[in-house]
């Protein structure tokens, strides 16, 4: 059963903008599409960001400059230099700093009035509801099994739009999963996690330093339209990036009648041991 959700952190609370808003967001509020109204949605809409590595970098920086008015970043790991060949929240003078520090500086650094709350723990099924719960938008730049599968229940038993990505050497994919809205999550996309060291990580594959900039650029595109209600969204869809031939493609994705969570029978109604489950631990790389 999915939990109860307030609506209270979307209510719009900011009415005017001030003369340094209305010149920092002028190319938005002449856009038919954005305009004053959905500024103001942006203001006051709340964003966590899981990860702030590789995806959440750039999906971090475009949300903060576009204009979301608070970003939650979740993330426990140290900045490794190997970090810095995508991970462009962060730079040489980070190098051994907690990640949600290096993010929170380089976020108000654009935007002074971003509201940064940084989450310097380790998620897992006893804080995942605390933490999600004060947030509109869950996105998830992560890039382990645990936490995806952690992040999709969560967020369907809170009834929030999950944004996801993944990304592979030189290729990538993402979506919206709004599976509370009748719409599949990622147990419809992939039931069951594959088998451990089926799927080298990216310390195992590499990674082609310009594709997480791709991914997660498309990841702050999709979350900015979501939250105005605008063009035609990545929900139901799955979005593919092949960067070797540069060509995009992408799979409709339905609800699962069988999915164990939001399925017509579920057998996931609350929270699980994700590592246990995924034969993994939910570690960064």
């Amino acid at each position: 059963m999915r939990l109860p959700v307030s609506k209270a952190s979307m209510a719009i609370t900011q009415t005017a903008f001030t003369p340094e808003q209305v010149q920092r967001y002028a190319r938005h509020l002449i856009l038919p599409e954005v305009g004053g109204a959905g500024q103001r949605k942006l203001l006051n809409t709340s964003v966590l960001l899981l990860g702030a590595g590789g995806l959440g970098s750039p999906a971090a920086m475009y949300l903060a400059a576009a204009g979301v008015g608070k970003l939650g970043i979740l993330d426990f790991d140290a900045v490794d230099a190997s970090n810095l060949q995508r991970q462009l929240l962060h730079g040489v003078e980070d190098l051994g700093r907690p990640k949600v520090d290096s993010a929170e500086d380089t976020l108000q650094g654009l935007n002074p009035d971003l509201q940064v709350v940084k989450h310097p723990v380790h998620v897992n099924s006893e804080n995942a509801f605390e933490i999600f719960r004060p947030y509109d938008l869950i996105v998830d730049g992560t890039d382990n099994f645990p936490t995806r599968y952690l992040a999709n229940d969560a967020a369907y038993l809170l009834g929030k739009p999950l944004v996801y990505g993944a990304i592979y050497r030189f290729e990538g994919q993402m979506t919206v999963f709004d599976a509370a809205h009748g719409h599949g999550c990622y147990r419809c996309l992939f039931p069951t996690p594959p088998p451990p060291g089926a799927v080298p990580s990216c310390a195992e594959a590499g990674v082609f330093g310009v594709l997480p900039g791709i991914i997660g650029s498309l990841m702050a595109f999709e979350t900015i339209k979501y939250v105005l209600g605008i063009g035609d969204s990545l929900v139901g869809r799955l979005l593919v990036f092949e960067g070797m031939d540069m060509s995009f493609r992408t799979l409709n994705l339905r609800r699962n009648p069988e999915c164990p969570l939001c399925g017509d029978n579920p057998t996931v109604t609350q929270l699980i041991d994700y590592e246990q489950f995924c034969g993994a631990p939910a570690v960064e790389v």
